[in-house]
């Protein structure tokens, strides 16, 4: 029965959910050196994968959360210490998230799990590599799992296996815990640039009818679905959303060995973000349960070379489940 159980024990002020979540983007200063490759798209539109060569015959693709890059100071930090580990890495930057807009009207959402294939497909066919690992964290570990599951039997056998952190399997009942006040500060952040980006698409795409009054007035992430989500990608409602583009129904399709870490207090996550149950009756994936560690946080203590709890379990699950040998 792959269930973990965790070792994680940070120090008491990382007892804290919110401390632990601000703290690596407030104060950690990690930073990583890239190598560019823009890809274009089979819509016409393009990603920028930036790369970390080790010269390894195993690649890691890391996959960012919401509003996150290549810059996010987890995908910074773990593609650090995957190097040192000795191993390539490619961040994916989702469409829009560069650094540049992308050129539709469409960006990404939770379940967008084609560009995630069209990626892998241009991965395996430009490069040589033995095995390709998938790590994605929040958003991005959404579509790892979905990804993972829709596959299934029919993967490449390349992809050796993934791992993904602090993810809301479960996309409605997240949402509702994102709506309480004690996420009141974190929505505000997210909407600073997706209401921007979404005005920012209405001014380039004239034919996209947006309702800027509702957008201003928007406090949830049902709003934002209800103006962008469902006109632009074609779902229903939003409801319609969530139910495809959640990972948990694909979970128990998982044919490689895949882990999933997410921490109790986590305040994204509702109970039904803890999948006991699919980890019990899988061979392939694994769920670990910390009680401590918020939204991809994992922070130890205020020392630095202490800050490495995440990194450190990333590898050593491919290490030992994955069976990838490393340095």
């Amino acid at each position: 029965m792959p269930v973990f159980e965790s070792n994680f024990l940070p120090t008491i002020p990382f007892r804290n959910g919110h401390f632990n979540t601000m703290y690596r983007p407030l104060f950690m200063k990690d930073k990583a050196t890239y190598k560019r490759e823009r890809i274009i798209t089979w819509d016409h539109d393009f990603f920028d994968l930036d790369f970390s060569f080790m010269g390894s015959e195993t690649l890691v693709l890391l996959i960012h959360g919401l509003e996150g890059s290549s810059e996010s100071k987890y995908m910074a930090a773990n593609t650090n210490h995957l190097n040192e580990k000795g191993l390539d890495t490619v961040c994916f930057n989702l469409r829009g998230c560069s650094g540049e807009d992308n050129l539709l009207l469409a960006t990404y959402h939770t379940g967008k799990t084609e560009d995630v294939d069209f990626v892998i497909k241009h991965l395996l066919k430009n490069y040589t590599y033995h095995n390709i690992i998938i790590v994605g964290f929040s958003l991005g570990g959404n579509l790892t799992l979905k990804y993972m599951g829709e596959k299934g039997a029919d993967l490449s056998p390349i992809i050796k296996g993934g791992i993904a952190t602090s993810v809301p399997i479960d996309i409605a009942s997240a949402e509702i815990e994102m709506d309480k006040l004690k996420n009141k500060l974190y929505m505000e952040i997210f909407f600073k640039t997706m209401k921007n980006k979404i005005l920012e698409k209405a001014h380039k795409f004239p034919e996209y009818k947006l309702d800027k009054d509702k957008l201003f007035k928007a406090t949830k992430f049902k709003h934002l679905e209800h103006l962008y989500n469902v006109p632009v990608f074609g779902f229903e409602s939003p409801e319609d959303y969530w139910e495809k583009a959640s990972s948990k129904p694909y979970l128990s399709k998982i044919t490689r060995p895949t882990l999933l870490i997410n921490a109790k207090d986590d305040t994204f996550l509702s109970s039904e973000c803890f999948p006991y149950e699919e980890a019990n009756n899988s061979k392939f994936f694994f769920f670990e349960e910390t009680k401590f560690g918020g939204h991809v946080g994992f922070m130890t203590s205020f020392k630095p070379h202490e800050n490495r709890w995440l990194e450190h379990r990333i590898v050593r699950f491919i290490k030992e489940n994955i069976e990838i040998d490393i340095a």
